[in-house]
């Protein structure tokens, strides 16, 4: 994979919090998400399916934390670095019913030199091409290079340059699911949220702006 050539969506760093027009429908995927062996674990009590509990309530955690700057609390996103790219580490959680989809998702060139597929470091340095940890808030839609993208506000200080960085979700081919099965794990991101091309629709529809995300190897 030619990952020295995968960037980030760069844009204007005006944020606004109201809905963009609706991203197009997801097409039928073409490869199956694999299912990583802990989605088939027995269910926590109070932990939604596949979730760790740990990270699970250090993203409640967060969430109470930053209570006053996230419009939205029904939904949160939990994203799992502590497992591999070959897993659906990438968790929408509804708070209400517990109900929680899973999605494959890149980490950065920065956070895993040597493309092991696991996340080695985290960095909040403007060039690092990492990932960075901490809480998101979901902000506007625009259209970038990668196509429909989403910028994110940094809340704490170990991702409060997010957007001087231009962290932001969006979709790339090396983040398909057909990745896996050619490689054994996802390419790498410049330290966006990258998602398969054909699960962004999908993934936007349920977290959506005014939300947050929760980023953390625990």
């Amino acid at each position: 994979m030619g990952s020295g050539a995968v960037v980030s969506a760069c844009a204007s760093r005006t944020i606004t919090t109201a809905m963009a027009p609706a991203p197009v429908p997801v097409p039928t995927p073409v490869a199956a998400i694999p299912k990583a062996p802990e989605l088939a674990a027995a269910r926590v009590p109070g932990v939604p399916q596949g979730v760790r509990p740990d990270l699970f309530k250090k993203a409640l955690a967060a969430l109470n934390r930053h209570s006053m700057r996230i419009p939205s609390h029904d939904r949160i996103a939990i994203a799992d670095f502590a497992t591999s790219s070959n897993n659906p580490r990438f968790h929408v959680v509804n708070l209400g019913s517990g109900q929680v989809e899973h999605f494959l998702v890149a980490h950065g060139i920065g956070s895993d030199p040597e493309h092991s597929g696991m996340l080695q470091r985290f960095s909040n340095e403007v060039n690092s091409e990492a990932t960075c940890e901490g809480a998101f808030l979901t902000a506007d839609y625009y259209i970038g290079k990668h196509g429909d993208s989403q910028r994110l506000l940094g809340l704490d200080p170990t991702n409060n340059n997010a957007l001087d960085r231009a962290i932001v979700v969006h979709s790339a081919w090396y983040a398909n699911a057909d990745m896996i099965g050619k490689h054994g794990k996802l390419g790498r991101s410049q330290g966006c949220f990258a998602v398969g091309e054909t699960e962004l629709a999908k993934l936007f529809e349920q977290l959506g702006p005014g939300r947050m995300i929760y980023s953390a190897k625990v």
